[in-house]
């Protein structure tokens, strides 16, 4: 591996948690930022030359730390800065020559971005950008705002950070509840966006590391059954992932898929999770998707798929939550279940407003009209999905359906589904 790949596969891989550590031992998020940001450079400027080191996030640490140190001794305020930078490069040190690295303080920094005194608004936003690395151009776009109104949201998140001392910890037991709900989005929102890409040339390894903090989640809080929940729904998502394309690069659709292609190790572990959850008695939004998925897994073993019960399972998740994508999930299970006509109902109750760019919606609407015969409409449909599509094998497979013009099979391979 040449020197350019080796930085961004690690720029892929370990930015959060480097960001993280740093940010920790500062107790701010901004001026980390820029220390690693230099020390990247560095690294492109060097690298190239003298090699790629053995501990490449060693050294990465190390030149970011002297950064740190650099910076607070030109603009020395505090005698203790100078105590602080000391201890730091110390630290760096020691953790750059550590066999295991440097500790993993990630989710001590997503609990700082979940803290009441942050917006809430831009809390899952901040915590995409400081754990994974997204830059504020894909966040907008998932958050269908501006990248510079994003870029400026996030900007004043951090620095209400350093100016409200949040402390840079794990929460007391009593401050989960108002803070581990955002953790849980934020974590799902990086694995949905992960997904999404990953079989067509995009960050695999961001669904990796939100399969990775939510098992670290999981094992910081054993009684929290919604932290069981999202890391059964990602589990049962993972189990599946080898059957999303065939060999050639065809996109299969859930419905459509071989379930011995799915992999039943990960089957079983969701399963177990989902078990453990349901023990609480207390269902909430993570646990009753990854019921939907466990109907859908069944299939594996008995051959045939419940949609009455997946119905049941969607009326329950939008008592939880309102979500249009629950309420497109829902119509898609109803037109499955020989409901087409109920189906469309449920789809033209969404405000206009929530859908009009809204890909998966026009790719379960153009399915749900082609089964109730209405041709046309449907066609209308297909073309606002196929144009709102991203990537090739799933615009491919859309235009397929739009041209065969029969009744579908499923409304795509989305993360509820």
């Amino acid at each position: 591996m040449n020197a350019e790949s080796a930085i961004d596969a690690i720029a892929r891989e370990s930015y959060g948690r480097l960001l993280a550590y740093l940010s920790v031992k500062t107790g701010d998020v901004t001026t980390a930022e820029d220390a690693l940001g230099d020390a990247l450079v560095e690294a492109l400027r060097r690298w190239p030359e003298d090699g790629v080191p053995k501990n490449p996030q060693g050294w990465l640490l190390t030149v970011a730390k002297r950064r740190l140190i650099d910076n607070v001794r030109r603009n020395v305020i505090r005698e203790r800065d100078e105590v602080d930078v000391r201890a730091l490069l110390e630290d760096a040190q020691t953790a750059s020559a550590q066999k295991d690295g440097f500790p993993d303080e990630r989710l001590k920094l997503l609990f700082v971005c979940a803290h009441p005194a942050i917006d809430p608004g831009v809390r899952t936003p901040l915590m995409l950008q400081t754990i994974l690395g997204l830059d504020a151009h894909r966040i907008a776009s998932a958050f269908l705002t501006s990248p510079t109104a994003m870029s400026q949201r996030l900007v004043r998140a951090k620095s209400r950070i350093r100016a409200a001392g949040i402390p840079f910890r794990i929460p007391e037991a009593e401050e989960f509840s108002e803070r581990s709900s955002h953790v849980l989005d934020a974590i799902y929102a990086a694995y949905s966006a992960g997904w999404n890409c990953s079989a067509e040339g995009g960050n695999a390894a961001l669904t990796a590391e939100a399969v990775f903090l939510s098992r670290m989640l999981v094992g910081l809080l054993p009684g929290e059954p919604e932290a069981k929940g999202l890391l059964a729904l990602m589990l049962h998502c993972e189990a599946r992932r080898d059957a999303r394309f065939s060999e050639t690069g065809t996109f299969i659709p859930l419905i459509d898929q071989d379930p011995a292609r799915w992999d039943l190790e990960l089957l079983s572990e969701a399963e177990s999770y989902l078990v453990q959850a349901s023990q609480k008695k207390m269902p909430g939004r993570f646990q009753l998707e990854a019921a939907i998925q466990s109907v859908h897994a069944a299939r594996r073993h008995s051959g045939t798929i419940h949609w009455s019960a997946i119905i049941q399972f969607y009326d329950l998740l939008l008592i939880a939550t309102s979500s249009v994508g629950a309420i497109i999930g829902k119509a898609a299970a109803l037109m499955e279940n020989g409901e087409p006509e109920l189906a469309l109902e449920t789809l033209e109750a969404i405000p206009k407003a929530a859908i009009e760019d809204h890909q998966p919606y026009w790719a379960t609407r153009a399915h749900v009209l082609d089964r109730c015969g209405l041709r046309d409409a449907a066609g209308t449909a297909w073309r606002k999905a196929i144009g709102l599509t991203e990537f090739p094998a799933l615009r491919a497979y859309l235009l397929r359906r739009s041209r065969e013009s029969s009744p579908a099979r499923g409304p795509g391979d989305r993360v509820q589904s």
